[in-house]
């Protein structure tokens, strides 16, 4: 194996868990590797913690505000290829944890086969580390729906082969220089949530395969959430968030990626169930009328092609 690595792990108000995170980088046994920590606008001390915390282990970029998922990611990305020379790029969230030898399977699978573009590893819940939380990832052009395999499924080994897959999680993504070279960065307009399913579909479309990795594991924390009705451990306002972004940006992958006839059925599905389906969750089970308002505002602004923050 060879190839250079950079990697980003963007922090915003989550000091903890980035810091348990660049913990586990120490520990990776790949060699050739430089950490790129960007700090996007987090309101305390986070960044000067992390410099004094982890010194020359890390390169620290302070964001002067919030630039999203995407944005943040670019900045780092940017930074690496002017001034790191990578190989690859792999874009890892800071509420992970990565086994030491991660990177050595990811690498290796990247390097076997040209044509591979992005590959990604078999990740698990923190909170339960033998529960799988995606075995890569499938969408469905009928009802702009994203399905992780294996989510929620205890580990028997049932996901133990390498296979390509229509997209693997942004929690990490392992992306080599060409790809971004030909296909270019992360779509800011999606502000978060999407952005990576896209870029995903983005190298597909270029030519590349996006593999599953299963040799390569990561624990994300995530939380479980076993039925559609279930609060989030963030609260509404977080969850407002995680509605309103996610219907929104449906529309705007949908529009680039999806034929005309799938399109269609995306709406038929939205207006016929998913709506009501939505409403009902919100109103009788969370009883609140915020999470359906940020829904109902994602519908319309994708309907319009409002984007961005």
């Amino acid at each position: 194996m060879s190839g250079r690595v950079s990697i980003i792990v963007l922090n915003w108000n989550g000091l903890e868990d980035t810091i348990e995170c660049l913990e586990s980088l120490k520990r990776i046994t790949y060699p050739e590797y430089e950490v790129i920590v960007v700090d996007n606008g987090s309101r305390g001390d986070d960044a000067r913690v992390l410099e004094e915390k982890f010194g020359d282990h890390i390169r620290l970029i302070r964001n002067d505000k919030n630039y999203g998922y995407a944005g943040g990611n670019n900045i780092g990305i940017r930074y690496a290829l002017e001034n790191c020379a990578p190989d690859f790029v792999l874009v890892l969230n800071n509420d992970t944890t990565v086994a030491p030898d991660s990177l050595d399977h990811l690498i290796s699978a990247a390097e076997s086969d040209a044509t591979t573009g992005i590959v990604g590893p078999r990740v698990y819940y923190h909170s339960f580390p033998d529960r799988i939380y995606a075995a890569g990832g499938r969408v469905s052009m009928r009802t702009g729906q994203t399905f992780h395999i294996g989510m929620k499924e205890t580990d028997r080994g049932q996901y133990g082969t390498r296979q390509e897959v229509d997209y693997v999680p942004g929690c990490c993504l392992l992306i080599k220089r060409a790809v971004i070279e030909q296909v270019g960065l992360l779509d800011e307009s999606y502000f978060c949530y999407w952005e990576d399913t896209d870029y995903c579909f983005r190298a597909r479309e270029a030519g590349y395969k996006i593999v599953y990795v299963p040799e390569a594991r990561i624990w994300h924390k995530a939380p479980v959430i076993l039925k559609a009705w279930q609060k989030t451990p963030a609260g509404g306002r977080e969850s407002a968030v995680y509605h309103y972004y996610m219907i929104r940006n449906t529309f705007k992958f949908m529009r680039r990626h999806a034929t005309k006839a799938q399109y269609l059925t995306l709406l038929l599905h939205l207006f016929a169930y998913r709506l009501w389906y939505r409403t009902a969750v919100c109103l009788l089970y969370h009883r609140d009328p915020g999470l359906l308002l940020a829904f109902y505002r994602g519908v319309r602004d994708g309907l319009v092609g409002r984007w961005g923050e």
